[in-house]
């Protein structure tokens, strides 16, 4: 055993030491293989976890299937905006009703296999409020990757942010972020942005409030079927990087 392993097994087996949460829209067709790779995850783990999976506005069966998965296992939660409001949003709002020690957040698509959780926990136990999942560090392992148009794209975006907002990070778009306990609400109750660049924001209301963010590279396959739109959504990312960066000018962070 571990170090770490130990540490965990000692703490308090009544707190909630993982939180998982996972913002989800029209995902009738992977959030069940999903939820079964982090269930087995967690079955293996001796400390206590939870759950969320917030249902952003779905139309299809996303939540019937979740609600089958929860009435075999209490660890599961379903929330649901009753229209779409956004990835932000939702992981917001999953996020501040989280109770664990340690709060991730994860892509429905589980494109960052979720036993990837523990490199950033290491980080966090390390000191670290925040530990943010990367694609784009010299370790990291990108088994599959975007088609050529979304990485590139992807790339731009991160250069523009770099400049126009936090520098110093290579890919604030992966969606596997896990936050202490301590930080959530200072940084989530502030959170404004609805859409995709709501991580940029977060990272940058983590800096102004001195909070320790450390980049982590972490293994990573593409998943096919992405809900981004490469048209609009680019614009509407662009827009609001120009907005956190007046909502940053005029203090609101």
């Amino acid at each position: 055993m571990t170090s770490e392993e130990k540490e965990i097994s000692m703490h308090d087996e009544n707190d909630v030491y993982l939180s998982i949460v996972i913002p989800a829209y029209n995902e009738e067709k992977r959030i069940g293989n999903t939820l079964d790779n982090i269930i087995n995850y967690l079955n293996k783990k001796d400390y206590k976890s939870e759950i969320i999976v917030v249902v952003d506005g779905s139309t299809d069966s996303t939540m019937n299937v979740i609600k089958e998965f929860g009435s075999k296992d209490s660890r599961i939660k379903a929330t649901e905006n009753k229209i779409t409001r956004g990835k932000g949003y939702s992981v917001k709002k999953g996020i501040l009703e989280t109770r664990g020690k340690f709060a991730l957040f994860t892509d429905a698509d589980l494109s960052t296999p979720i036993n990837e959780v523990e490199k950033l926990i290491h980080w966090l136990e390390k000191g670290y409020d925040v530990a943010i999942g990367s694609r784009s560090l010299k370790d990291s392992q990108v088994e599959i990757h975007q088609p050529f148009v979304r990485e590139s794209m992807g790339k731009i975006f991160n250069k523009i942010m770099s400049l126009l907002v936090c520098k110093g990070f290579k890919d604030t778009q992966c969606g596997f972020k896990c936050f202490k306990r301590q930080v959530i609400n200072k940084i989530f109750s502030r959170q404004i942005i609805k859409g995709f660049a709501f991580d940029v924001e977060i990272i940058l209301i983590a800096e102004r409030h001195g909070f320790r963010v450390k980049e982590v590279p972490v293994r990573w396959l593409n998943s096919p079927h992405s809900k981004v739109n490469i048209i609009r959504d680019p614009l509407i990312m662009f827009c609001d990087l120009l907005r956190i960066k007046f909502y940053d000018l005029m203090k609101k962070y």
